[in-house]
């Protein structure tokens, strides 16, 4: 069931979260100066992940991308949730504005480069509308628009105080070269035991490659002595895609792995082709160079703010050595002294010890914060106690550079390949109902935007889509949809549908996120402040956490209840605070003793709360 009219303005008025009644008007009056967006941390911003195709729809002539002929050459296909819909550049550039009242101070979109327009078996064929097929690296896709328009569309941006960030792929390309024996054997991975780079073909094979001396070595000169890429599979390149990559170095078989489809475990997870893209060899010199190469010159000719890596953990730790140093440097070259570079390490589980490892051996600045995202679920779908929330930040230590830090990850609670939060939400709790559903969605909206990180907005969530699954099933279009496996979805605080556009600024999750958004901005502590738990439940129940002014040490209590019932806790403050100013939610006047606090919160509650008055 949908919710009505009456019943959403209902749940803006009385539901704790929605804007009008959680938070303070003085919380809602900071704008972000243009002039200094260039000096902001990571941690300081409110990111909008989108997929451009599926956002607004600003030139339909670019729908083709300038092919000719069916949805197999063209792509285009808006009925089908896997073909290009037509959203591009020039529509994103249109929305800045409603970006900027969601309070979006950063902007990630997935993959503009030019795209294999489609590629799959027959039968199961669908197009690059996400942007993760890449044949030229150099320029963005026709369907998405011109260099220009893209450059229009940063200095848009960027004269609105709003940052960049491109999603970039390392480790792979469209899928071009096949193997000759390859559909023979079902493009099973062979490993470097059985497939060594010394034989042809395998432990029976002809010598070749000689003087390699293997991976392990990534000079230019062991490099040379690799000759010969028939080691595992032999590559073959169809002749009518032999010069389809760019730059042209990219066409040359030498440079990719050919060892089969990964099975995403063990050593095949770096040396396998991801869901048969082709592999890239990253532990090669000259694929190291090419690739600072290509992205150092989107820095340099865009001025863009930062990178979202793509399948980082598939690429050897060599690799992110050279190239985060070198991405830095170039930013700093081009006058962006904070540029932001975070990988996605998958991972679904509320550790993070797996994903931290990245940010230590590998060298990556930051990584997303999936165990983040783990966690939320864990508590507000599954059922657990707070102290899951408790010992994630725990983990926080682990992280290269500690507690500080893993502020700056981003943090998120559903994306592109996953699906939704809500949609997770539905499957834990099959019989919840859409009240609910709003009520829990909202609670997790407020820990996004008041715990530690940057926290990152999935397209369509501030609207109340939910979707029915991950990866294509959460896909769907902000512009009126003619897709009906999206358009028969319920959505969430509206009585709209994906086969209306959903703009709506008066949606009570978009407000939700707009008012605490400005509340970030508003209050350093809650961007870049040292976090400190307060208080956990083995149950569910009250979480809190005390963030500090970086400048001042003014302490602020964040509070929630995870439960549909009223709770009441004593929660641990520093003792010389005396009273505590209302930012959101319902805060007590004073505390209760020194270095303690009452707070009380309806179901599904927050509060946040500011030391007013402090001894000297």
């Amino acid at each position: 069931m949908t919710v009505r009219p009456i019943l959403a303005a209902a749940l803006v008025a009385l539901l704790p979260g929605c804007a009008s009644a959680q938070v303070a008007p003085a919380a809602a009056t900071a704008p972000v100066a243009a002039a200094s967006f260039r000096d902001r941390l990571p941690a300081d911003e409110t990111i909008y992940f989108v997929l451009p195709d599926r956002f607004a729809n600003g030139d339909p002539a670019n729908d083709r991308g300038g092919l000719t002929g069916d949805r197999l050459v063209t792509g285009f296909d808006p009925t089908a949730k896997g073909f290009y819909h037509g959203g591009d550049l020039k529509g994103l550039t249109e929305k800045l504005p409603y970006l900027q009242n969601l309070g979006i101070t950063a902007i990630w979109f997935a993959p503009i480069f030019q795209n294999k327009p489609v590629q799959g078996p027959k039968g199961d064929e669908s197009a690059g509308y996400h942007g993760y097929w890449v044949t030229d690296f150099t320029r963005p896709d026709p369907h998405f628009g011109s260099p220009s328009e893209f450059k229009v569309f940063v200095d848009d941006a960027h004269a609105r105080g709003m940052k960049v960030y491109m999603d970039i792929i390392t480790n792979h390309t469209a899928d071009v070269i096949k193997y000759a024996d390859g559909e023979a054997n079902g493009y099973r991975y062979r490993s470097r035991g059985d497939y060594p780079y010394s034989r042809k073909g395998g432990l029976g094979g002809a010598p070749i490659n000689a003087g390699f001396a293997g991976d392990a070595n990534s000079s230019a000169a062991n490099f040379a002595e690799l000759t010969d890429p028939a080691y595992a599979y032999t590559p073959v390149v169809p002749a009518r895609e032999k010069d389809v990559k760019r730059p042209a170095w990219l066409n040359d078989p030498i440079y990719y792995h050919n060892r089969g489809d990964s099975t995403f475990t063990g050593e095949s997870s770096r040396f396998g082709d991801f869901a048969g893209l082709d592999d890239l060899f990253t532990e090669h010199p000259r694929v190291r160079s090419g690739m600072i190469e290509i992205y150092g010159k989107w820095i340099e000719d865009y001025g863009v703010d930062g990178f979202r890596i793509d399948t980082a953990r598939h690429v050897d730790p060599g690799f992110w050595r050279e190239f985060v140093p070198a991405m830095q440097a170039r930013a700093a070259a081009r006058g962006i002294p904070n540029f932001a570079i975070f990988g996605e390490v998958y991972k679904d589980v509320p550790d993070n010890g797996y994903i931290a490892q990245y940010t230590r051996r590998d060298g990556l600045p930051a990584v997303l914060d999936f165990a983040f995202q783990a966690a939320v679920r864990e508590v507000l779908g599954r059922g657990k106690g707070t102290y899951v929330l408790n010992d994630l930040f725990d983990g926080d230590v682990l992280y290269e550079g500690g507690e500080p830090a893993a502020r700056n990850l981003p943090t998120f609670l559903g994306n592109h390949d996953m699906g939704r939060f809500a949609m997770m939400v539905k499957a834990d709790m099959p019989d919840i109902s859409d009240d609910d559903l709003l009520a829990r969605t909202l609670l997790a909206h407020a820990m996004l935007l008041t715990l530690r990180g940057a926290p990152v907005i999935y397209y369509g969530d501030e609207q109340g889509f939910v979707g029915t699954g991950g990866d294509q099933l959460a896909r769907e279009d902000m512009f009126p949809s003619r897709t009906a496996i999206y358009n028969d979805n319920p959505l969430i605080g509206t009585a709209s549908t994906t086969a209306e556009a959903n703009f709506d600024e008066s949606h009570p999750l978009f407000r939700q996120i707009g008012a605490l958004s400005r509340l970030r901005q508003a209050h350093p502590a809650l961007r870049t402040g040292k976090q400190i738990v307060r208080h956990y439940e083995q149950e569910p129940g009250v979480f809190a956490v005390s963030r500090f002014d970086p400048v001042d040490g003014t302490e602020y209590l964040v509070v929630f209840n995870t439960t549909a019932a009223p709770r009441k806790a004593n929660i641990v403050v520093g003792t010389d605070v005396l009273s505590l100013q209302t930012l959101a939610g319902n805060c007590p006047a004073s505390s209760a003793a020194p270095g303690s606090a009452t707070v009380s919160l309806p179901a599904f509650g927050w509060a946040v709360c500011r030391a007013r008055e402090t001894v000297q």
